[in-house]
């Protein structure tokens, strides 16, 4: 008897010595003194559809988030908490799976303007990270001044560092006063118009890399569209002269740009900025959190001028920490849209709006997309542009009147019209032009087919389609399409309601996609230009 009690005792000094050492982790639980602080919500989930759905069904302020495993794969779960819960666990490392923890950015949610930096240092040695930094907050700041009426400054955007001996990398969070975007679209459509000159610029010295010979073979092959979609392209009337003039005029307008240039690591051209970010349910590493397998977290940058206010029992680090997430928004921000000014207005094919951004954006010039219409028996798209007056009938823009760009889905072909009405009077319209065929319909559907199954692991942050200038002129659809077909297996239980419901709605993509093919030889009346200029008063 004496002996086993000897021995329990033993064993209660030992735990007792283990606990000491390793003290049982606090844990979180709502107090009445502090009634702004949710009850606790903690549901962890290995798809994210699952957690989407659960998101809508409590009644607390809950969020998604992705947390990353220590895998070869890049294994994802999806966790829903509040901010509050989440930061509660988060610095004290009592939970080894926040370490690596991602931001999931909804579609269609309001947003901040955020950006991912990076470039790779042995490539770039004469790069100079702070100061490209510091130029692109000037560059962002001024066109969101000029385009929206914000004012912004270094002082209003949070600078995160993860840079190594071998890679530059930096987070930036815009945080004007009171502004926000629409979606996470919203913002991709943005970054990509102010930054055509730099794609150009990133085009033109691609260009100038590739021999002479195989250069001609390249302009006059069916992919021969370029980056900014100018009417030199494959397919239109431009001679030598004219690109050459035209390659003149811009070189100012782009040398300014040309620090947003950078090489990789095989010496290949890419953007300083990745235009990546902005997909769909995107996944962004969070302010403290490293990549699986790495120990390189967000930190506070050197270089960085934003220090957030403090609220009452909020610490410093915890007011980083809420100001860095993207989707964290107070409910009376302005949302900068573009309803009633000149900009960008996401019609139910963003792809096609980026590339006709891209057609109006050049010569020195930035237009934008005014407003669109949809007409939906002829499957044709109106864009009134704004700020861009060039017209091929008269061979140089109008001194007063906008044109239009219609994009003809079912032929696969985009053409010019005017408001001009000299123009109007001869009825005119441009040649047409073919579509990229990363934007046509049955691309788009497919895409989507195949995205749409793959809900669940994808979306991981070093993916990166842009490592040269055609990757980097596809859809923000295409930068998403990177996880593998082990990936798309390892799922063999397709039981889930959310699954039956992505596949019926991929199933009708397709279906719809095979209408829109077989429709394409049928000829059409042309829209009278009446009923276009109506549709866009309205």
């Amino acid at each position: 008897m004496k002996r086993k009690w000897e021995e329990r005792l033993k064993k209660v000094e030992e735990l007792s010595s283990y606990y000491e050492r390793n003290p049982l982790p606090p844990i979180y639980r709502p107090r009445l003194s502090k009634p702004l602080q949710p009850s606790s919500v903690w549901k962890i989930f290995c798809r994210q559809a699952e957690a989407f759905d659960y998101v809508k069904t409590c009644k607390e302020d809950v969020h998604v988030f992705a947390l990353e495993k220590n895998t070869q794969n890049g294994q994802r779960f999806y966790l829903v908490t509040t901010y509050k819960e989440l930061w509660f666990y988060y610095t004290k490392g009592y939970k080894t799976s926040l370490m690596h923890c991602y931001e999931v950015i909804p579609e269609q949610d309001p947003c901040k303007l955020y950006f991912d930096l990076e470039f790779h240092k042995p490539a770039n040695p004469g790069a100079d990270g702070k100061s490209m930094v510091a130029k692109l907050i000037e560059l962002v700041s001024q066109k969101l001044k000029k385009l929206y009426d914000v004012n912004c400054s270094a002082k209003d955007v949070l600078n995160l560092d993860s840079s190594t001996d071998e890679k530059f990398s930096r987070h930036l969070i815009f945080l004007p006063q009171n502004t926000v975007f629409k979606d996470n679209m919203h913002v991709g459509n943005f970054v990509r118009s102010i930054l055509q000159p730099a794609l150009r610029l990133m085009e033109s010295e691609a260009a100038a890399a590739i021999p002479e010979g195989a250069g001609a073979v390249s302009q006059c092959s069916a992919e021969g569209i370029g980056l900014d979609g100018s009417l030199a392209s494959k397919g239109c009337p431009a001679t030598a002269h004219q690109t050459k003039d035209l390659e003149t005029s811009q070189q100012g307008e782009n040398w300014e740009f040309s620090f947003l240039v950078v090489n990789d690591k095989e010496g290949n051209k890419q953007l300083f900025v990745d235009l990546g970010v902005y997909t769909k349910n995107r996944n962004f590493r969070m302010y403290k959190s490293s990549k699986a397998g790495k120990n390189v977290i967000l930190k506070i940058a050197e270089d960085n001028k934003f220090v957030p206010k403090c609220e009452d029992d909020v610490s410093l680090e915890e007011a980083y920490f809420l100001s860095s997430l993207i989707c964290n928004i107070s409910l009376y921000v302005a949302f900068v849209s573009t309803d009633s000014m000149e900009g960008y207005q996401v019609s139910p094919y963003p792809e096609i709006d980026s590339f006709v951004c891209s057609l109006v954006n050049k010569d020195g010039v930035q237009g934008g997309i005014r407003r669109w219409n949809y007409f939906s028996l002829e499957e044709i798209l109106v864009y009134d542009i704004s700020g861009y007056r060039w017209c091929e009938n008269i061979g140089r823009a109008h001194k007063s009147n906008n044109i239009m760009i219609l994009v003809d889905l079912k032929k696969e072909v985009w053409y010019q019209k005017c408001h001009d009405p000299v123009c109007r009077e001869k009825n005119f319209k441009s040649q047409s032009f073919p579509l990229p065929p990363r934007i046509c319909l049955p691309f788009l559907f497919k895409e989507e087919e195949e995205y749409t199954v793959m809900d669940g692991k994808w979306n991981t942050e070093e993916e990166n389609q842009c490592s040269n200038v055609s990757d980097l002129s596809k859809s923000s659809v295409t930068l998403e399409k990177s996880l593998s077909q082990d990936s798309l297996l390892s799922d063999s239980k397709w039981d889930n309601a959310s699954d039956d419901a992505c596949f019926l709605e991929a199933t009708e993509d397709v279906e719809l996609a095979e209408a829109a093919n077989a429709s394409l030889d049928y000829g059409m009346e042309e829209i009278p230009d009446e009923d276009i200029l109506e549709a866009l008063r309205e």
